[in-house]
């Protein structure tokens, strides 16, 4: 059947121009999919075009730090007055084997510092052999980077950083955070002895109790009393006695050796601040930071007491 010349460009103008779009997209894509298709090494379909495998052996891998972290990931709380060994676990990967990393260094320095700084004790440490703990037996191992550190070193944000270092010199670099915390302690003077005293009598010399700051914050201090080594049974006591008691009012403190008993201030049975009484946060290694109190005694006829008489003083270290 013959159409007619109108019906032909009617059709054409309708679908030709979708038609030749059509088959541009498919000579399009058989060109490119021709070409691109391998389906493996040597020679195409009428070496038009060619494939050729490549290959290389890399004999040395560089040592991977997947991890590094401090105390376990808690808090670290210091000794008191002491140093505290803080443990950083440093994980690492070396596909030539765990053996092949054969040195791992670190610092653990303060966040305000920096890794290259001079050791420290307030804020930064070395470790420049730090020892091998575990292995998985194929490409896996455990490092331990131990610091000792001061009670003094400041608390706040820390960070661990560490190289680790295979047989070929290849090395890898990273570090971890680690947190120190506040420590608030004191250390006192052992014994206050107010020596041998008669009923009614003073002590004429004031009797000193040093308190230093064994923490790494400034710090002020409080007291209170009671008689005996219980606070229970020497509630209201200064001093339990061989026979009869001292009361609580006639135990006193200041912080001046020169002040007279009259003027002092009593102690009582719950914890007070001492009034000006602020110890700063130790900086220097051989250099202490103490304050003194100084107290005197009075043996009151009231009660009278006879023999040795023993009492508690309780200092306690207190934010400013």
């Amino acid at each position: 059947m013959i159409l007619s010349r109108k019906l032909r460009t009617s059709f054409w103008n309708r679908w030709g121009n979708r038609i030749l779009l059509t088959s541009g997209i498919f000579l399009f894509l058989f060109i490119i999919l021709k070409g691109a298709l391998v389906t493996s090494w040597g020679a195409g379909t009428n070496y038009q075009n060619f494939s050729v495998k490549t290959t290389v052996n890399v004999t040395n891998a560089y040592p991977e730090i997947l991890n590094v972290s401090c105390f376990n990931g808690q808090a670290i709380i210091l000794a008191a007055g002491s140093t505290m060994t803080v443990n950083c676990t440093v994980r690492l990967r070396d596909y030539n084997g765990w053996n092949d990393i054969n040195m791992v260094n670190g610092t653990f320095y303060y966040y305000l510092n920096e890794s290259d700084d001079p050791d420290d004790n307030n804020t930064h440490y070395t470790n420049t052999t730090c020892s091998q703990s575990s292995n998985d037996g194929q490409y896996l191992v455990n490092w331990t980077c131990s610091f000792n550190v001061w009670y003094y070193a400041n608390n706040g944000t820390w960070r661990a950083n560490v190289t680790a270092n295979d047989s070929y010199a290849k090395t890898d670099n990273d570090y971890g955070n680690a947190t120190i915390s506040a420590l608030l302690a004191l250390n006192v003077t052992n014994v206050i002895d107010f020596g041998q005293l008669a009923v009614t009598e003073t002590s004429t010399e004031a009797i000193s109790a040093n308190v230093t700051n064994f923490g790494n914050v400034p710090m002020n201090v409080s007291v209170y009393g009671f008689g005996g080594n219980d606070s229970t049974i020497g509630a209201g006591f200064a001093m339990l006695c061989a026979q009869r008691n001292i009361t609580l009012p006639n135990e006193r403190y200041d912080l001046s050796s020169a002040t007279i008993y009259d003027d002092m201030t009593p102690i009582t049975g719950s914890s007070v601040t001492i009034p000006g009484l602020k110890i700063e946060k130790q900086t220097l290694h051989d250099t202490l930071m103490t304050n003194s109190t100084y107290w005197r005694i009075h043996i009151n006829v009231s009660t009278n007491p006879f023999g040795v008489c023993n009492g508690t003083v309780v200092f306690s270290a207190i934010s400013p």
